[in-house]
């Protein structure tokens, strides 16, 4: 684990990175963000980003396909659960 200097550890909210810290210890965010997960950067203490690891963001950018293929691959599929149309008449609403 990389320490952190009583510097670092001032310009770091307890949120995130402040934008110049960001800057300055960017090799340290880089290794944070491989071992512990997205680090936030914050401009005038609020979020503008986040650093995350090449795997992280392959596994979020990753196609997860279609809503066809979701329900074709659902576990209830088969399992003889029915769903019933409501058949009544639609309500008038006024708009």
């Amino acid at each position: 684990m990389v320490m952190m200097t009583t510097k670092a550890k001032m310009a770091r909210k307890s949120d995130g990175f402040g934008l110049a810290a960001a800057k300055a210890r960017l090799s340290e965010l880089v290794e944070r963000a491989q071992t512990e997960g997205a680090q936030q950067i914050n401009r005038r203490d609020r979020p503008v980003a986040y650093l995350v690891s090449a795997a992280e963001w392959e596994h979020k950018a990753r196609s997860r396909g279609t809503l066809a293929e979701f329900f074709l691959n659902s576990p209830l599929r088969g399992s003889g659960v029915e769903i019933k149309r409501f058949e009544g008449e639609m309500r008038d609403l006024d708009l």
